[in-house]
Formats: structure tokens, sequence, C-alpha cells
């Protein structure tokens, strides 16, 4: 399994427009944060988590020319906003091939409404892609013979989704896992998992609260991702961390 960190970045990127912040100013290429998603290839099998609006420039700087099923976390633009751009992926080796999209009904139905145009059956050289319906976080179900796992993560009070592919999990935004999910975390080799600053934010687990849970589960090792500007340095942070708890950054694989 090959995991590559498209992006590791909130809902703004760093740098952010027209900001001084320090970190947005920083010449580290690590501080250089797209929106976040990641690329998981097993068996010859592209799976993308989440398409940030920069999905565009991720493919091309990673040179990406697969993709096989896309799963999403949740509705929020940074998470679903280059959807558009998976067309170039419906005609690679000369034949439109559909593109399952996965995700909870009400996440699909906010997708459809928002590129209303991309289904119009009157337009040409449209979109191809399927929909596919995640509505049991207590089952696992199968993308090309691929066991997933759902998750269920509070987001302050929305319900979103991680998953679990083998002994690796994605999880981010969240603010809240329940324990039935932390159960299903136990044994993983890899807990990918979001910050947002150091200190407390309702929408999103802090600096001490990703700690506490990452003691809780165990993982043998840990990557931390949707860091904003106001979580400092990525050099800096790093030095400080726990043993085998590590920030991610833009481009790296595991």
């Amino acid at each position: 399994m090959k995991i590559t960190f498209l992006g590791t970045g909130n809902s703004q990127g760093i740098p952010i427009i027209g900001s001084n912040n320090p970190v947005c100013l920083s010449k580290n290429k690590k501080d250089k944060r797209l929106r976040s998603s990641v690329l998981i290839e097993i068996n010859y099998q592209h799976f993308l988590i989440d398409c940030s609006p920069d999905f565009r420039y991720q493919m091309l700087k990673n040179n990406f020319n697969k993709l096989d099923a896309v799963l999403i976390t949740h509705e929020h633009y940074d998470h679903i906003g280059g959807i558009e751009d998976i067309r170039p992926f419906n005609f690679i080796e000369k034949k439109i091939k559909h593109i399952p999209i996965y995700g909870l009904n009400r996440v699909l139905k906010n997708i459809k409404k928002r590129f209303f145009y991309i289904f119009s059956s009157k337009k040409k050289n449209i979109l191809k892609i399927s929909f596919n319906e995640i509505n049991n976080y207590n089952n696992f179900f199968y993308i090309l013979n691929i066991k997933i796992y759902p998750l269920l993560i509070w987001h302050e009070c929305l319900s979103i989704l991680g998953f679990r592919i083998k002994n690796i999990a994605y999880i981010t935004d969240a603010s809240i896992i329940p324990d039935k999910t932390i159960e299903k975390l136990k044994g993983l080799d890899i807990l990918i998992l979001n910050i947002l600053r150091k200190k407390s934010y309702k929408n999103f687990f802090s600096l001490s609260e990703t700690l506490d849970i990452i003691r809780i589960i165990k993982p043998k090792k840990t990557y931390i991702t949707h860091i904003s500007n106001k979580f400092g340095f990525h050099e800096k942070i790093e030095k400080n961390l726990p043993k085998n708890v590590y920030l991610a950054y833009d481009g790296l694989v595991l």
C-alpha cells in the first residue's frame, strides 16, 4: 500500500491570500499546504479521499494519471470543490469511464445540487461519475475487492465519515470520535488525524485533544493533517511532538 498526501492544509490552505502571518510567509516548502486530501494505492487501484479545490494541481504535481474511486468525508467545499476536474480521467486509455464516488446520502445530494450543470442530459463531454451511498456506519463495503470500513466522526454537530483500509485510517475535520469508532481504530499501523491549531476550537481537535485520542488508540504511527497557519511552523512543531507522531506535509509518501 502507498499513501500520498496531496494536501495537508485547512479550508484556506497555506499561505492564505493576502496574509502577513509568519507561517504564510515561510520559505519552508513543508509550510506550503494545499487543501487536505490523500491518494491511496493498493493492488494497483487508486483511491482518492476527498476531492479538494486543488485537485487538478495535486494530480499534475504528483504525476497521477489513474483514478479508480473517490471517497468523500463530507460536503464542505474544501473536500468536494475539485469534483469537476475528475473529467480527464473519463478519457484516459481512450475510453469513457465512470468514476464511482462514495459518500453519505446527504453528501451525494449536496454534490448533485452544487454541480447541477454537470448532470445536464443536454451537455456533451459531461463528467462521468456514479454515486454510491454509504448508509450504514456499522458495515464494511468493497471497492474493487478492497474492504473499506466507514467510520462515524463528528465535525461539531455534523456527522461525517472517516475511512479505514486494512491497518490504515484517515480522519479529518474531527471534533468528536465516538467510543464505538475508537474501537474500530484499534490495531492500526498508521493513523492520519486532523489538528487545526494548538488551542481548542469548537469544530476541530486541538493539539492536546488529538494527542489524547492517539494515546487511546495507540497506533504504531500517526500523521497529522488539515493544519492551519495558526498551528505554527512545521519544523518547530514536529520537534516537540511525542514519539511516532509526525506532521504530514504536501507530497509526503508512505
